[in-house]
């Protein structure tokens, strides 16, 4: 079955959210893109979202780096991975980016927010990025910088609620 490779910075860090839609996703490595950052905004005027809140993207910025988890999926989810980024509804678009890994420099499949306005994670955007960040050995000092972000404080229900329903329906 051929594959592609993705590189995860935001929600799909977390295993259990990715496979949500795109179920053959397998951990492949961790890695970094080097000369962007991690930001958080919505598309145009578009503030609500079933995040309640600023999601994640990335910008090039000199110097910076950002981590994420390199994942391998089946061609044929594809259009899934697309979907769930909201690239039929031109939220994201995608990138062909070049992340440095343990292993060399791998070309993978990311995504940019379009027409990016800033605006603050909601609390359980920002819990779903550090426990994905976690679960994947994302390096700590990178992971501090993850807990140390600013929230909307935003407090009601939210994507997470659905990831726990599937984590611990054993």
């Amino acid at each position: 079955m051929a594959t592609f490779m993705y590189f995860s910075f935001g929600s799909n860090l977390l295993r259990e959210r990715l496979r949500l839609m795109n179920p053959s996703a397998t951990f492949y490595c961790i890695g970094r893109l080097k000369d962007y950052k991690l930001n958080f905004g919505f598309i145009g005027e578009q503030m609500s979202n079933s995040w309640h809140g600023g999601v994640a993207t990335i910008e090039q910025s000199t110097g910076n780096e950002v981590w994420g988890v390199l994942w391998k999926i089946n061609q044929d989810q594809l259009a899934s991975l697309d979907k769930q980024e909201g690239v039929d509804v031109g939220m994201y678009r995608p990138l062909e980016v070049k992340v440095e890994t343990d292993e060399g420099d791998i070309v993978c499949r990311t995504y940019q927010l379009n027409d990016f306005k800033p605006s603050l994670p909601s609390p359980p955007y920002k819990q779903v990025i550090c426990l994905g960040a976690k679960q994947n050995g994302i390096p700590l000092d990178y992971i501090r910088k993850l807990e140390a972000l600013e929230t909307n404080g935003y407090c009601g229900p939210s994507i997470l609620d659905d990831i726990k329903r599937v984590k611990f329906k054993h």
